[in-house]
């Protein structure tokens, strides 16, 4: 409670995208989005990870494809209906996902971090679960979980040596 002659709280808020993965509702903060596309044709790539879809050609590059609702463990988005890219410092990943329902203004002090709810690899995925609604929201941070060999296979399609 702010009392007389106080400051008030400046509150943090993330300007996000927010989107379906599979059963879970996402959002990914909007300086880390390139764009959203309707899906592209994906090659499948062999002994990768089930969350790695394969490889698209995304504007002349081949560019590896993530199945965001299994990557969070949410089992398989089915056929995904809207490609979001964001930047890593390897290059362009396209996440795999469901409807994309806008931008959103998120408190980022409503999502404080669950680290008990999230074991492995997730961990490093979510920044924090907030709510719209009734309905958790996890708030991602940058796709970092693409493996070596992905990129590899996407340096070779591109004939990089």
């Amino acid at each position: 409670m702010r009392q007389c002659g106080q400051t008030p709280e400046v509150e943090a808020v993330i300007t996000a995208l927010v989107f379906r993965a599979g059963p879970l509702l996402c959002a990914l903060p909007l300086e880390e989005v390139i764009e959203t596309m309707r899906p592209m044709e994906t090659l499948p790539l062999a002994g990768s990870p089930s969350f790695v879809l394969g490889i698209s050609v995304l504007r002349g590059v081949p560019t590896p494809v993530i199945d965001v609702s299994r990557l969070l463990g949410g089992g398989p988005c089915g056929d995904p209906q809207r490609f979001v890219t964001v930047g890593t410092e390897r290059g362009a990943v396209a996440m795999a996902t469901g409807a994309v329902l806008g931008i959103r203004t998120i408190d980022a002090a409503q999502t404080g971090g669950h680290p008990a709810l999230f074991g492995g690899a997730s961990s490093s995925l979510v920044a924090g679960v907030g709510t719209v609604g009734a309905e958790p929201l996890l708030l991602l941070q940058s796709m970092r979980a693409v493996p070596d060999q992905v990129w590899e296979a996407a340096a070779a399609a591109a004939g990089v040596p």
